[in-house]
């Protein structure tokens, strides 16, 4: 390997046939999660077209469904009501 600049630059050609199938492997996963992207905001879609929930909504109950943690978001947002409450000296009701 020889350097350039701040970057080590390959010499053996194992080396870079490695580096090359790393980058084809980084580049398919990439595909994949951009797939995977279009696949969840087409899902989003239908459900505000059919049941009227907006993405918004639909996209945050998603996470936490697949987090499994409505309890730790619920407390943040009370949390975050309280503090909000003590900053700006008003009682939310």
């Amino acid at each position: 390997m020889t350097a350039a600049a701040n970057v080590i630059i390959p010499t053996s050609s194992a080396d870079r046939k490695a580096i090359e199938n790393a980058l084809k492997e980084i580049s398919s996963s990439y595909t994949r999660i951009e797939a995977e992207k279009d696949l969840v905001k087409d899902i989003l879609q239908t459900v505000q077209d059919n049941q009227k929930i907006p993405k918004k909504y639909m996209r945050k109950l998603a996470k936490i469904y697949h987090k499994q943690n409505f309890q730790e978001v619920q407390q943040e947002l009370d949390d975050i009501g309280s503090l909000y409450e003590t900053v700006t000296n008003q009682k939310q009701d």
